[in-house]
This record gives C-alpha cells, structure tokens and sequence, in this order.
C-alpha cells in the first residue's frame, strides 16, 4: 500500500538492530508525538473545510417544540444549521445504530428527531466557514422545549433496580447461589456488612474527541475520527446512513488516549458526516471539553458486601450485590459482582447484579469496567474482615487463596498471583507493617500501610494480520489495531522482526485504517493476545514461503530442510548449526523474481482448548499514605504494583501502562467525581477546572515488577494483556491504607477531604 507521507507508519531510529521480545524498547511512535509530525483527528487538512459546533440541550428530559436561528444565521459565516426538522436521511430502525460494542436496546440517535433524553444531548449542528464562526452562531441557537420531569438520582431510584438484559459482548451475569451463603453468614463467628457507593466518572483523554470527514471528488469519504476501532466506526457510519462500505474509509493512526471512551462512535462523528452529507464538502466536528462530558462514563453504582469467616479466617459466606445506572434506552452492564466468586476460596457464595434506568446518557466502558469498582468492594471488605479477625491483611488473603477457579472448579491456564504477593510484599517491606491502626504519625500526618488484590481476565478474540517482505529487505505487515497509546506500533513490529530475524528499524506495522485486515476493537487488554498472534501467524506463513524459495534456489543447501530445521538471523535464512549456509532474505527474492512475497493469516481462538481454564491476570497493589486528618489531606507516597500478565513483551511500554492504570486508581480514590445537580438532571463541573484528576504533584514513587509467567493456552505468545490490570485493586489498596493510617473506614469514593474529617462513613 503507497501511503501519503503523514500516514506512513512510524519505524525504529536507524541503527536500532535486533530486539528480541522480552527487551525493554521505547516506542518507536513517540519521535513522531514529541515533535508534533503524529497528526489526530482534528488536525488533518482538507481543502475547503467547513466546521461544525454542537448546540446542546439545556433540559433534562422533554421535546423540542422548535427553534429560534435568526440570530445565528446572522454571523458571517454561517453556511447552514442542522436539527431534526432539516438533516440528510438517516436509517430509521434502531438496529442500525448499533455498532459492534451496544448493549441491549436502542442507541442513542443524534438529531433523529424532537425528543431530549438528557442534558447535553445535541439539538442542532452549526456549520460555518472558520470554528470561530460556528461556535459564535452555536451560542445564539435558541431552542424551545416543552419540559418533562426528569431522574438522575440512583441512590433514590434503588426500589427501581431490576435484572438487566444481557446482550453485551464480553458480560457474564452472576452465577445461581453456591451453597447456602444466608445461612452460612449467619452462623459464622465472625461477620462484616459494608455498603459501597461509587460516584460518576468521566473520561478525560488528551485529545478531544473530533472526526475530519474528506469528501473525494467521487463522493468516497474518508474519515479521520478518535476512536479505538476504525472498522466499528465504518460500519456505524455505513448502517446510520444506508452507505455501502466501499464508498467510506475511516482511520486512525493516532489516538490521544481512549481506554473506553473510544469504544463506541460518539456522536460528533454522525454529526461531520450529516455536515459533509448536506454541504458536500468536507467537515470537521472537534468536541469541545466541556461536550466531553455529554455522552457516556463510568457508571454509578451501589454495593453491599458481607462476608463471615471463622476465627481463623476461614471464609464462610461472601455476599456481595450491585446496583448500577443504565440510561432510558439500553440496558448497559458491567461484570461487577462476578470477581468475588472467583477471588478466594468459599463454599456459600451469592452475588446480585441490577440497574436502574434513569435520565441518562447510556454509560460506557471505562477502564477495567466492573472491576474496578466490583474489586475494591471486595477488597475493602476483606481489609475489614482482617481488622475484624486482627489478622494481617495478606494473611487473610493467603489463607482463602484459590488455586482453582472457586465458581466453577476449572484450573487456571496459569495463576502467579502467590508470586505477587510474595515479591510485592518483600519489594515494600510489608513484614514491617504494625497490626493495628493508628501506630506510625510523622509531623501532622498519620502514616498508613494498606494492601489489595487485582484481577483481570486475559481474553483473547479474532484477528488477520498481512505480512509483506520487499525485495529491498523492509517488512511491512498490517492489521486494522489501534493505538491508543499503549505501545501497539513498538510490541508489533517487534514481534514481527523477531519472527524474521530482522533488525527492528526495517520493519513497520501499519494499524488505524479501516481498510486493512480486520482486527478487533482496541479493549479489553487483548491487543496483543490477538493482535500480536495473529502477527507472528502471518509471519510464520511468510518463513514457510521463504523456506519454499530457498528450497527451489539453484545448488540450494535447503532442498530438503523443514521450518524447524533454519533460523531466520539477520535478515539471512540459515540451517541451524550451519551459519556457512546463511543466504539473505533479499537475495532470495532477487533470485526467484520477486518484488515482494506475502503472507496472511487469521487467527480464530482455540476456543475448544481455552473454555478448559479459567483466563485471568492478577496484581497485589501495597499502598503507603500519609494522612493529614485536620487538612482532611491524604498524599501516596508509595505503590508496589506486581503484575502477573503472561510473557511481557516489552518492559518499558507495559511498565508503562501499570503505571498509567496506578495513577487512574489514585484519582478514582481520592480525586475523580462528576456532581451532578439532580434538580436539573445535569453534570456541573464539566471541565478540567472542576474535575479533578490526578496531577504530577499527586503522585510519587510508583514501583512496578511482572513476576515470571507464560500462557501459552491465552496466545502463541505467551502474553496477556496489561491495559486494565494496572488499575485494579489500587483505589482499595489506597482506601485500606487510609484507615491503617486513621482507624477510620470510608467506603465512597472519591475518599474526599471532607470524607476523611469526618467520622467513619
């Protein structure tokens, strides 16, 4: 594929040479992000451009009764106003909004017609010559609503919560009871009950979401648009418009963070698209950040725990029930409960899941979804158990661990998480944390140690991968994968050159295109379980066809030799043991004719093989706080992260990203919360101002160690995946340290300072 200059994808500095997997790399992408050449969906260049602002609702619920535009036809500039009465065609059924990652129900429909289902829900799209234009026009907008009662209010919607439909990719509901956990729980010795309650989230990435619609001279659009799935993308825009795939093109190359955001079309890429479709020229709609906060976040949710153990801390009964938001129109779920049937070892196991439809927009993934908020439940309530027990947290922990799945009695296809604990504990001295709370105090803080246990599961799906080797030694190979910053273009290309024994500068994997081999949506952590397989797949493919040449060459050494019998080094191909019989690769090519050879490959999980084991990564996270009690301030000081996740492929980018996932779970401690004012249905501090998020000055001494593990029943290569482990356990660790440093136990997050001034909540 001849691609323009700015779509060229990013190779190793020259004189990189050999990097086999399993050496720390830096990203061979972040030249081209540091020095502004990494262009992003608002930043690609079209001729005659036009620009297109939002109008959005100002009501929680109701029905537009009309408008008022005079005003905003009257800036210069102006070239036209959408709304429900005047936009290009859309598919009326419900089903051709949903893209490859909807919930049960009917997507949300931009500007289909008079209804408002929520405050921030676009009304109207101005579109102008220059932005300025058309964000001045977009603030004249009047739009008339005929107002209905609205409800945001889970916590006073709780008599409402039913079970939810289950048609989501990658939800599991709540095993049926194990045992007989009421009557276990009230005979045992020892018993906790801990209600949870978890606070709206939003995303926040870097980039604002935008999308660039290039309208060709033939009608072909091309569009450039955030999002961690170019070819879901493609088909959103295809089934909403009744456009056949051919006729649209979508990319990403470069994505300014997502984890979730970015899984669903947003709705400024409808939006570009109805402006291109209705001016004929091409469009670009960019969110502003305040707009960030008018469609999906983590959702709201309410948990009690109990659990009973015995004297020694033998578990005896969990019981662990959820409650979550969804919105109006689809019934959007989480695997929140699941993880406390699968963590610790119990005979007597309930768990409940349940969502309450209010006036919302339908929540979204957000980075280890369920978990996050599920896990530090459980492990919160684990803590006080210990303290209940006077038994140190870990011990607890070790005493009830699992080394098969407890729901469902199914090995692990490999478990290293009594090596976390282990190399975790010694790494933060663990062994000289004082029992009991309240013990160390350094000037006016109180000094805490807390602990918890994360886990993931390690998925893999399906992928095709191509691989070119040119006559002038580069390797090309390509996948429709994203990049949302977590290292793709490096792991990739550096499975790639390992598989043909290549140096790493010339070799480049071209991602973020909706016309290359389909790939999945980038979520999950299962990139490069399914990615990455399906790479070193099609590479294989192409050493075989190597071979083949080799064998067919003239006084060739190779006629008889088999793939296990040649190493690939170099760029050579060579009998093992013979490195006298080494050939390059180019000249190979050069000798049979060829301008280039090619291989694909797809990769279809073993699904036969994987449903034997039960898939998962784990981490121990050890926190240490210090906490001013008259300030209500609490500071990190400390995390020890030990991450079970597979072979890691490369140390420097998957350190990385537990880090990343360590700061995510500092903010949702301590920082992260949209309020919302229930009399107007609406989200208040809808900018970076007011919503906090954690900063460089919030966090300090992040340790990160993998602990040794290979799954080859996950992936080929060993690997599981990173992006969501890093953040699980880590906002409980936080919270259990907060009370060994106060005695006092807050169960919301984010633990505010006004929380931690207060008494025990």
């Amino acid at each position: 594929m001849n691609l323009p200059t700015a779509l060229q994808p990013p190779v190793a500095p020259a004189g990189t040479g050999h990097v086999p997997t399993g050496t720390g790399t830096p990203r061979i992408d972040g030249h081209a992000k540091v020095t502004g050449q990494a262009r992003y969906a608002a930043e690609w260049p079209a001729p005659d451009l036009a620009y297109g602002v939002a109008v959005n609702s100002t009501i929680g619920k109701g029905r537009i009764l009309g408008f008022s535009l005079e005003a905003a036809h009257a800036v210069p500039g102006v070239l036209r106003i959408i709304t429900h009465l005047n936009r290009p065609h859309m598919r009326r059924a419900g089903l051709f909004y949903k893209d490859m990652t909807a919930p049960a129900g009917s997507p949300f429909r931009p500007l289909y017609d008079d209804t408002v289902l929520y405050s921030g829900q676009p009304v109207a799209l101005v579109l102008a010559e220059t932005f300025e234009a058309a964000r001045e026009a977009a603030g004249r907008v009047e739009v008339h609503y005929a107002v209905e009662e609205h409800d945001t209010n889970l916590l006073a919607a709780m008599a409402r919560a039913r079970p939810p439909k289950k048609m989501k990719a990658g939800f599991s509901s709540p095993p049926k009871d194990k045992g007989h956990p009421e009557q276990a729980f009230a005979q045992a010795p020892v018993q906790i009950t801990a209600d949870f309650h978890h606070g709206v989230e939003h995303h926040n990435p870097m980039e604002l979401f935008a999308s660039t619609v290039i309208r060709g001279e033939d009608g072909h659009l091309t569009i450039y648009d955030k999002t961690q799935g170019s070819q879901n993308s493609r088909w959103y825009v295809s089934h909403v418009f009744g456009l056949p795939k051919r006729r649209v093109t979508v990319r990403n190359p470069y994505v300014g963070g997502a984890f979730g955001a970015g899984l669903r079309p947003q709705y400024q890429l409808p939006l570009a698209v109805m402006g291109t479709l209705a001016l004929d020229r091409s469009v670009r709609v960019v969110m502003t950040r305040q707009q960030m906060f008018t469609f999906g976040h983590r959702a709201e949710t309410a948990q009690r725990v109990k659990l009973a153990a015995d004297a020694d801390g033998t578990l005896r009964a969990i019981w662990h029930e959820a409650v979550a938001e969804t919105s109006r129109i689809e019934d959007y779920v989480e695997v929140v409960v699941n993880w406390s049937g699968q963590l610790y070892t119990c005979d007597n196991v309930h768990l409940g899941y349940k969502v309450v439809d209010l006036d919302q927009y339908t929540p979204i993934d957000m980075r280890a979804p369920g978990a996050a908020h599920g896990v530090h439940a459980l492990e919160v309530a684990m803590d006080e158990l210990a303290a209940e027990l006077g038994m140190d947290p870990l011990a607890l922990r070790l005493k009830n661990y699992a080394e098969v799945n407890p729901a469902d009695g199914k090995p692990y296809s490999s478990k290293a998480l009594r090596d976390c604990y282990a190399q975790g504990a010694e790494r933060f001295g663990w062994a000289r944390r004082p029992l009991q709370p309240r013990a160390r105090r350094e000037g006016t803080e109180w000094v805490g140690w807390g602990m918890a246990t994360g886990q993931w599961d390690a998925m893999q799906m399906f992928a095709r991968a191509r691989a070119v080797l040119h006559a002038d030694g580069r390797l090309v190979v390509s996948s429709a994968a994203s990049d949302i910053g977590t290292g793709t273009y490096t792991v990739m290309s550096m499975i790639a050159a390992e598989a043909l024994g290549l140096p790493l500068e010339q070799v480049s994997f071209q991602l973020g295109d909706s016309t290359l081999p389909v790939a999945p949506i980038e979520g999950g952590s299962s990139h490069v379980s399914t990615v990455g397989s399906a790479v070193d797949g099609a590479c294989t493919k192409l050493r075989r066809r190597l071979l083949a040449l080799a064998r067919l060459a003239p006084g060739t050494a190779f006629s008889r030799a088999r793939l296990e019998d040649v190493v690939f080094r170099d760029g050579t191909l060579a009998l093992r043991g013979d490195p006298a019989s080494a050939v390059a690769l180019t000249t190979l090519l050069g000798t049979a004719g060829h301008d280039s050879v090619e291989a694909s490959y797809l990769l279809l999980p073993n699904v036969l093989e994987q449903r034997r084991y039960t898939r998962a990564t784990h981490s121990a996270v050890f926190v240490e706080v210090r906490v001013d009690e008259e300030l209500g301030t609490v500071r990190v000081m400390r995390v020890v992260s030990a991450i079970a996740a597979g072979r890691i492929l490369n140390p420097t980018t998957a350190r990385s990203q537990i880090i990343g996932g360590v700061v995510w779970g500092i903010g949702a401690a301590l920082h992260e919360h949209t309020e919302a004012d229930h009399r107007f249905g609406r989200f208040m501090n809808r900018d970076l101002a007011q919503y906090h998020v954690s900063v460089n000055a919030d966090i300090h001494d992040v340790d990160v160690l993998f602990v040794e593990e290979d799954d080859r029943v996950v992936s080929s290569l060993g690997a599981k995946g990173v992006g969501e482990i890093g953040l699980v356990g880590v906002s409980a660790a936080i919270s259990n340290a907060i009370f060994h440093a106060t005695g006092k136990r807050v169960r919301s997050t984010p633990i505010t300072p006004d929380k931690v001034m207060r008494d025990a909540s």
